[in-house]
């Protein structure tokens, strides 16, 4: 007896033979992020104005009748209030960009993403961007009901000016910003008179145009995925990094109530499932869901659920900072504090602090004046009047100090050796000087060959700044 096909059976073969097209791209929602008021936002607010007034303000500031910041990578000088460095003092970058790292790793390891989540140019720009957006278009639900209503004047009015504002800011930021490497008030004057030059023109627009595009669109999209910092954060954190954490135990299950009902009785947690958690979270994240990259630990989940705990009359603290092994095991801030001096803390620390004091040592110690021996390539050694021996070089003299110094020249190492061209030479403030120098040696001082000598330049005024340098004399045969 023969067995009819089944039709079902049939179908599914044939639907498993078909290609399906999965699509990898997630296309990202609108994140509508409500304006919030509490203690971390006055944190967040505080810190805006500090890194601000900074960046805008120092510019301006005057230091020895100069702009007192000032990179000047034409005459390659970058003046540091009384500190003039060259390139050649890169080794302090080298040490700036090493301790900035270590710091980064050291707060990271104790108390997360603090700099993602309050100073991070990024997160301030953002504050700022969305708080013109807030003027000008309204709060969360506000936006969002413009967003979605058809094409109106009241609509293009609001968007032109919400855009005009953000424009203005940015190319103010963009000329602050090159105002670092041009002196900002002959910047001004070039602005004014529409004689920007055309590397000046593209830095103020381009950096204008980063800001502008950054912190009024991309957003959270430059935390989420064009910030490496997010990537390797988790090789920072441990159960004792301080995160923004939510007490799952307090608050599950989850669900809403009236303000007078017993959540024990109708079997709740804390958690009221109003979502304002998510509503103001700059990322959009859901702070219950755990621990999550995202996450720039700015603490406006915090405030807003302890303001829905007050209005409910729940304690405060069902979002808030703590470490993982702190919730696990109920420890107090006391205990957590203490568990915070661990060893990578340590080891980070020290390691921190002896960088911090090898380079504040060398910068106190350092000498404002740079001496190059060049030797001339034209005549290596040669014979002039009574025999003598004679090598011609060439120093090049650096005065880094603002104020005209006088240099002293001496040289010694071979017995009777003298210096036949000006022993002092004028340097005006910051800048290279070079001087043709002379040498001689009397006649059978010494064999054919070569021999090291030394130049010793010093300054003649008050600060007695010296520098030796080696040189090789040669003895023709």
């Amino acid at each position: 007896m023969t067995t009819p096909p089944d039709p079902q059976s049939n179908a599914t073969s044939a639907g498993a033979s078909e290609e399906v097209l999965v699509s990898l791209y997630q296309s990202g929602q609108a994140i509508y992020a409500k304006a919030v008021h509490g203690l971390f936002s006055k944190w967040r607010w505080a810190l805006v104005w500090i890194t601000q007034i900074v960046f805008y303000g120092l510019p301006w500031l005057e230091w020895n009748a100069r702009q007192a910041i000032l990179f000047d990578l034409e005459a390659r000088r970058f003046f540091i209030f009384g500190l003039v460095l060259y390139p050649q003092d890169f080794i302090y970058l080298t040490g700036l960009l090493v301790i900035s790292a270590l710091a980064l790793f050291l707060f990271t390891a104790v108390a997360g993403r603090l700099w993602c989540g309050y100073a991070c140019p990024q997160t301030v720009y953002t504050e700022i961007f969305m708080w013109i957006e807030h003027k000008v278009e309204g709060d969360r639900s506000a936006r969002m009901r413009l967003d979605k209503s058809g094409a109106s004047a009241a609509k293009l009015g609001k968007k032109a000016t919400k855009h005009a504002l953000w424009v203005v800011f940015s190319l103010w930021t963009g000329f602050t910003f090159v105002g670092y490497f041009t002196p900002i008030r002959e910047l001004a004057a070039l602005s004014v008179a529409a004689s920007l030059g055309p590397w000046q023109s593209f830095w103020v627009f381009f950096y204008g145009f980063a800001t502008y595009g950054n912190a009024g669109f991309m957003r959270e999209q430059v935390c989420k995925y064009m910030c490496p910092y997010a990537r390797f954060q988790s090789a920072m954190f441990d159960k004792d990094t301080m995160i923004v954490t939510y007490d799952e135990a307090r608050g599950e299950p989850r669900g809403a109530r009236k303000k007078s009902a017993d959540p024990k009785a109708l079997g709740l947690g804390e958690c009221v499932d109003c979502t304002l958690c998510v509503q103001v979270c700059p990322t959009g994240i859901d702070i219950r869901k755990g621990l999550q990259y995202e996450c720039i630990g700015c603490g406006a989940c915090i405030d807003a659920c302890d303001e829905v705990m007050d209005k409910v009359g729940y304690p405060k603290g069902l979002i808030k900072y703590s470490t993982q092994n702190g919730m696990t095991n109920g420890w107090t801030t006391a205990q957590m504090i203490k568990r915070a001096m661990r060893p990578r803390v340590l080891v980070y620390t020290g390691i921190l602090a002896a960088i911090c004091v090898a380079v504040g040592v060398s910068l106190y110690l350092r000498v404002p004046l740079k001496v190059d021996v060049i030797r001339d390539r034209g005549a290596l050694a040669r014979q002039v009047e009574q025999g003598y021996i004679e090598n011609v070089f060439r120093l090049q003299i650096m005065n880094a100090t603002e104020s005209t110094q006088r240099y002293a020249l001496t040289v010694d190492g071979l017995p009777g050796l003298r210096l036949a061209s000006e022993p002092e030479i004028d340097v005006l403030p910051t800048e290279v000087r070079s001087m043709a120098v002379r040498i001689q040696l009397p006649p059978g001082a010494a064999a054919s060959g070569s021999h090291p000598i030394h130049f010793v330049i010093r300054s003649t005024g008050e600060a007695h700044h010296q520098v030796t340098e080696k040189a090789v004399f040669l003895v023709p045969r």
